[in-house]
Order: structure tokens, then sequence, then C-alpha cells
């Protein structure tokens, strides 16, 4: 009778959701929680801040701005300190809870401290790289409800 009771008692767990998978090109302003998987194909660091020599504790700041994609376009994905090692042209990413950053007008695709990214292995697809979902520039239009 017990094991039965057992599996009375894992039912009443939560299941762990199923990520979602998003596509780049269903990617928009002001949206986050984007689970992804991309294709890195270049990286540029814009930022490189060495560590001020009177502290210590903190570590040097690193930016680089990556081109990523899929099968359904690309976007410039913005790495931050040890997401820039990551970077590599032509590894396969899964980028987990995601956010669509706006830098001058147009979308930047970023992981914060919520979000992780990780190395899979390569995926299939060929990247559509004549969508970049970066060179469509956005305009801030305020509604006016009547």
């Amino acid at each position: 009778m017990a094991s039965s009771n057992s599996t009375q008692q894992d039912t009443n767990k939560p299941a762990k959701r199923k990520p979602v998978f998003t596509k780049v090109d269903q990617l928009k302003p002001g949206t986050n929680g984007h689970t992804l998987v991309a294709k890195v194909l270049s990286s540029d660091t814009v930022v490189h801040k060495p560590r001020p020599s009177s502290a210590h504790n903190v570590k040097p700041t690193v930016i680089a701005e990556c081109l990523i994609g899929d099968d359904t376009g690309t976007i410039i994905f913005t790495a931050r300190n040890e997401q820039v090692d990551l970077m590599k042209a032509g590894s396969t990413l899964i980028l987990r809870n995601a956010k669509i950053d706006m830098f001058k007008g147009s979308m930047r695709l970023a992981v914060d401290k919520w979000g992780r990214v990780e190395v899979t292995e390569s995926a299939d697809f060929v990247v559509k790289e004549d969508n970049n979902l970066s060179l469509v520039e956005y305009e801030l239009v305020n509604v006016v409800e009547e």
C-alpha cells in the first residue's frame, strides 16, 4: 500500500514548466522572459574597462555586441562580462529568460542576472542573415487615450 501512497504525493508537486522556445523574428520591443536557441555569427568587444587600482574586489567590465541568429533572423545580443567568453563565432547557445533592451531606437537582446546563457550542441539550422531585427528602427510614440 505504501507504494501507491508515494505516487499520490508525487502528483501534488508542481510540474516543471517546459520552456517555450521563441524564434528571433518573434522578438518585440519591451518584451522579456524569452528562451531561444541561437548561433553566434560574430562578437565585437565594445567596452573593456580594467579594474580600478583602488578597488581590488571590483571585476573589470567587459561588454560585447554579438550578432546571433536562428533560421528566422538575427539580432544583436549585448554580452556582459563572463557571457563574452561564451560568444565564440559558430557556437550554438541557449539563452534563458532573455529580454529586449532598446538602444538608440533599435532592439538588443540581453540576459541579466535572472537569466542564463548556455553553450549547447550545434544546431542544425542555417541562420537567416538577411533579417536583422537590430536594423529596424523603432520610434517611441506616446498614445493619448481619450
